[in-house]
């Protein structure tokens, strides 16, 4: 059982687990070195040498011409970046485009968050975080070991396709064009050209359709080999979301790739006794996980439910499969812990970055594993599982003093949400 244990629905408790000693850690995203200069951002990731090596073939496409293409689709600035052959390879959503970024392409979503902003944008998430978000959901994917989430990092591009302001582009030309005239006035600029953006790259995934596309496809004639790939493939997503509490899990943002069984053989008729039997495969995909890691669970206008949760496969209970999966991860503390300090490494990246709200994050992340390894000892279905009392569990440190030692230990006060939503359909 979890050491974060349960509660009555009006009372509190509290335990002391041993922990990491926690330090205000506001770092700024670019320093300043002993030279005055701005040092330039690498992308590099020694633990991902396929995704680095992605990453600067995009850098080396730019150079060569290939512009990253803006995705028309969504409420900030987002582009597909591609390949020196002009393939599609990834994803870049830069931190100052999104939603409430300064320079957000999209003037429809601009007006309406001028004109209309109770109708913009979610209380309960940060702004203009997007990009960690994304970031932070491929972490959790990769600690659970759930293979939904495409590689995401945070990386630094540019490109004249991006979304600059007037002042960037005239400040850039002018420096190069000094820079040309009297080089030795341009070895004393910072940076030549326009300056890199900072945002989310993730793994673009092909041969994938929209959930919704399948779903209203497959019937009676799909086998069962593929229904039961499929459910375990469902049961991940579920986890992952409800973990990071995606606040925008639509049918659009989570994507189904299906291949269904094929008979051959080697050059015989497919109708042989001998001939080979290729079974079906089913693999999902979730991406646009922006929108997630709330400051609290909603409690305003809009409950922002998961959509998968009236799917059928959803009133199933948890397999043994994820349970064997996921449920020693989720309902050990220390593991919990760890996960929570590796996200800390990526948000704290953020010029912005809070160490009080970063906290609040992950005191829904905390409660919303609690919930989640109580379902599965108690093999609840996905849908059970949604309902259960939203729960937060807060840390803070305490500090022992017995005689002449001193011990350090990390102090959680775990609480049950019981405001709801107006509106809990959407």
């Amino acid at each position: 059982m979890s050491d974060y244990q349960t509660l009555d629905h009006d009372s509190e408790s509290e335990s002391l687990l041993p922990g990491p000693n926690t330090e205000n850690e506001n770092a700024p995203l670019l320093g300043s070195s002993r030279s005055g200069r701005i040092p330039e951002p690498q992308n590099c990731f020694p633990d991902l040498l396929d995704y680095t090596q992605l990453v600067k073939n995009v850098e080396i496409a730019i150079t060569r011409g290939q512009m990253p293409e803006r995705i028309i689709q969504g409420s900030s600035g987002s582009y597909f970046v591609k390949n020196i052959d002009g393939d599609i390879v990834g994803v870049f959503k830069p931190k100052c485009e999104e939603p409430y970024g300064p320079q957000n392409p999209k003037w429809g979503k601009y007006i309406q968050r001028m004109m209309c902003p109770c109708a913009f944008g979610r209380t309960c998430l940060l702004s203009n975080q997007g990009y960690l978000s994304e970031t932070g959901a491929s972490i959790v994917d990769k600690m659970l070991g759930l293979d939904m989430v495409p590689v995401t990092r945070v990386v630094h591009l540019t490109a004249e396709s991006f979304n600059y302001s007037a002042i960037d582009r005239a400040k850039s030309k002018t420096k190069t064009a000094t820079a040309e005239r009297i080089p030795k006035l341009g070895k004393k600029f910072n940076r030549l050209g326009l300056p890199p953006k900072t945002g989310s790259l993730q793994t673009f995934v092909s041969g994938y359709k929209d959930a919704e596309y399948w779903l209203r496809r497959w019937d009676d004639t799909i086998s069962e080999t593929a229904k039961s790939e499929f459910q375990l493939q469902f049961e991940r997503l579920v986890v992952l979301d409800y973990l990071i509490r995606n606040t925008d899990r639509g049918s659009e943002n989570w994507l189904i790739k299906y291949s269904p069984e094929l008979e051959s053989d080697s050059g015989e008729s497919v109708n042989d006794e001998w001939s080979v039997v290729k079974p079906a495969q089913v693999k999902i995909a979730a991406i646009d996980n922006g929108l997630a890691f709330p400051v609290k669970h909603p409690d305003s206008w809009r409950a922002y439910p998961y959509h998968w949760a009236w799917l059928s496969q959803a009133q199933k209970p948890f397999s043994e499969d994820t349970i064997q999966l996921v449920l020693h991860k989720v309902n050990n503390p220390g593991f919990i812990e760890e996960l929570v300090e590796e996200l800390k490494d990526v948000f704290k990246m953020d010029s912005d970055f809070s160490e009080k709200k970063f906290e609040k994050q992950m005191s829904v992340l905390r409660g919303q594993a609690l919930n989640l390894s109580q379902a599965m000892r108690e093999r609840k279905s996905p849908a059970q599982l949604v309902q259960m009392t939203p729960i937060t569990i807060n840390k803070s440190p305490a500090t022992s003093i017995g005689g002449r030692i001193r011990s350090a230990t990390q102090h959680f006060t775990q609480k049950f949400q019981l405001t709801r939503p107006v509106f809990s359909w959407c």
